[in-house]
């Protein structure tokens, strides 16, 4: 019986993240100069995915990003975009290949905690 449910989550995931149009979704990048030191927690739902993580701005850049929970489906692989955000500082980076929706659920996640500033 878990089997079953386990397919019909999966299969019902890939449906449900079918009807989000991921092109509309547009992230964008914070003026880190704004942004005071600190840890700032984002959110973020794209269909299925839902991500909770907490960003530390240190000295005007993004110095950690550290995610608390990615109900992702088969997204997992996404979760390397996070060194990419660090390294270039910008939101404004490629989604990993085959992991869209968790892509952009993280960086939409790290876009609103940011927000909060």
């Amino acid at each position: 019986m878990k089997r079953y449910s386990l397919i019909l989550l999966f299969v019902s995931m890939g449906l449900l993240a079918a009807c989000v149009n991921l092109k509309e979704i547009i992230v964008n990048s914070p003026d880190l100069n704004k942004i005071a030191d600190g840890t700032y927690q984002g959110n973020s739902k794209v269909g299925p995915v839902r991500v909770t993580l907490d960003v530390t701005i240190q000295e005007k850049s993004i110095n950690s990003i550290k995610i608390i929970r990615h109900f992702n489906g088969l997204g997992k692989k996404a979760e390397a975009i996070v060194p990419k955000i660090i390294e270039t500082q910008s939101l404004d980076i490629d989604v990993i290949s085959g992991a869209t929706g968790s892509s952009k659920a993280i960086l939409l996640a790290v876009e609103n905690a940011l927000a909060k500033k």
